[in-house]
C-alpha cells in the first residue's frame, strides 16, 4: 500500500471516531447547560479527548493534502469541483471547524462557571459540527462515503 492510500484510510477511519466524540460532546454540553448540571471531570474529558481527535485528524488530513492527487495548484484547479473541494473547500471549512473546538475548549477551561463552561463547549462545538457536516457533504460522497 503507497503512503497516500495509508493515510487516506487512516484519515477516513479515524472521521468516524472524531464525529462520535464531537457528537458526544456536544449532546453532553448541551443537556449539562439546559439542565444546570456541575462541570464534572468526565465531561472535561470528553471535550479534551474531542479537541486532541481533532487535532489528529488535522495532522493526517495535511499530510494526505501534501500525498493527494487531487490536491493540484494549476489553471484549471478551480474549474473543476474535485480539486477545488480537496485543494481549497475541504481544507478550509476543516480549519475553521478545528479553530472553533479549540476556541470553545480554551474558553470553556478559563469559564468561572460550570454554565459558562457548557454553554462554550455546546456553542463552539456545535457551529464547529455544523462545518464539518457541511464541508463533508459538499464533497459530493455523502456524509459517511468513501470515494476520494
Amino acid at each position: 500500500m503507497n503512503a497516500y492510500l495509508f493515510f487516506k484510510y487512516l484519515h477516513s477511519g479515524l472521521r468516524y471516531i472524531v464525529l462520535l466524540l464531537l457528537l458526544l460532546a456536544i449532546v453532553s454540553a448541551w443537556a449539562n447547560w439546559i439542565g444546570k448540571k456541575p462541570y464534572s471531570e468526565g465531561q472535561r474529558k470528553l471535550n479534551l479527548f474531542t479537541m486532541i481527535s481533532v487535532h489528529t485528524q488535522l495532522v493526517l488530513g495535511l499530510v494526505l493534502y501534501f500525498l493527494s492527487p487531487f490536491v493540484q495548484f494549476n489553471a484549471e484547479t478551480m474549474k473543476q469541483h474535485d480539486t477545488r473541494y480537496w485543494t481549497v473547500e475541504h481544507i478550509t471549512g476543516m480549519l475553521i471547524a478545528i479553530v472553533l473546538i479549540t476556541i470553545g475548549h480554551s474558553r470553556s477551561k478559563k469559564a468561572a462557571t460550570a454554565t459558562a463552561k457548557h454553554k462554550n463547549i455546546a456553542t463552539f462545538y456545535t457551529i464547529a459540527a455544523l462545518i464539518i457536516v457541511a464541508a463533508i457533504v459538499t464533497s459530493g460522497r455523502g456524509l459517511l462515503g468513501m470515494t476520494h
